[in-house]
């Protein structure tokens, strides 16, 4: 059986590790604020954490041009080839939920593709708010 991650919003502290950790992971101290996941405050025990479902049908993959997003069936995720990217943010236009984001820096499509298959996020999560189960 495939792992996932696993969110439980109630547990979220909005503590924004998991941010930092991602920044960490994919881009080094110099590429703080690129994460590909985000902890949003709404109140008093009101936190949520978004990142990229891995839809099985994704509108990112679809739409594509140079096919430099797939899924990668270790881990499932859906992942961007940097080599291919062209950097036109049409998967950032086509995804409904907003998770996909664009590097300026580097002009390519970002997204969580859960790291591999060991997301920095859940393992610096202080609360066990993202497991990856």
């Amino acid at each position: 059986m495939q792992k996932t991650l696993v969110i439980t919003p109630s547990r979220c502290t909005a503590c924004r590790t998991c941010e930092l950790a991602c920044s960490f992971k994919h881009a080094g101290p110099a590429g703080l604020g690129i994460s590909r996941i985000r902890a949003f405050m709404f109140g008093e025990g009101k936190n949520q954490i978004l990142t990229c479902f891995q839809c099985d049908d994704a509108a990112c993959v679809k739409v594509c041009p140079v096919t430099a997003l797939a899924r990668n069936e270790a881990t499932g995720a859906i992942e961007v080839d940097e080599d291919r990217c062209i950097g036109c943010g049409l998967c950032s236009l086509a995804c409904p939920f907003g998770h996909m984001a664009h590097d300026g820096r580097m002009a390519i499509a970002i997204k969580c593709d859960l790291c591999g298959g060991q997301p920095a996020c859940a393992t610096f999560c202080p609360t066990r708010t993202l497991e990856y189960i």
